[in-house]
């Protein structure tokens, strides 16, 4: 058994059912490439000193420079309390920085420090390596084609959000990490 554990495919492999709605369900799937992107990814990060959680809330920041941390805790799908100790973490090592926010005082806005961009550049050159590994074999056209469909199947699962239960009931007006997810989405566009 020892020896599955470090051969990926043998261990996604090991027991498959040759059941084709399991094999191929769109939700299993896309678990499953999503959890090896990360660990492939994981392993090129870990020579940048960084943990699967830090380089995660860069990443956001990247693309969110300015969030309160409470937005970015939903939109990371983790506790507050959690992304604190992260947002600790980065700021020992002089990538971020908490600013007051001017319309809340119990709020911190996240910013990156200029000090972290060799770090987001090596993380960059590390994610477009792990994406060609990923895309080996597919034309660019196919590859171009995929990250459509894959936007495409984004709007429509955040359209859904927004829809009463199946069940008929309707949802909750409480605000939910997916709700909190579609509204900052909704407010940065």
């Amino acid at each position: 058994m020892l020896s599955l554990r470090y051969n990926k495919r043998a261990l996604y492999n090991f027991a498959m059912t040759d059941d084709e709605y399991l094999t191929r369900s769109l939700g299993f799937l896309l678990g499953d490439v999503s959890r090896l992107l990360r660990e492939r990814f994981d392993a090129r990060a870990a020579e940048l000193g960084l943990t699967r959680a830090q380089w995660r809330v860069l990443g956001q920041l990247r693309r969110r420079e300015g969030i309160t941390q409470t937005a970015l805790a939903a939109i990371l799908d983790i506790e507050q309390i959690t992304l604190g100790r992260h947002i600790d973490r980065l700021v020992e090592k002089g990538y971020v920085e908490r600013r007051a926010d001017p319309a809340d005082r119990r709020a911190w806005n996240l910013f990156l420090k200029s000090e972290v961009q060799p770090v987001l550049d090596q993380m960059r050159m590390m994610s477009s390596a792990t994406s060609r590994e990923a895309m080996n074999g597919i034309s660019d056209a196919d590859a171009a084609k995929l990250t459509d469909l894959l936007l495409k199947i984004k709007a429509n699962m955040l359209d859904a959000a927004d829809l009463p239960a199946p069940s008929g009931r309707e949802p909750s007006t409480q605000a939910t990490p997916k709700r909190a997810r579609r509204r900052h989405a909704e407010s940065s566009v």
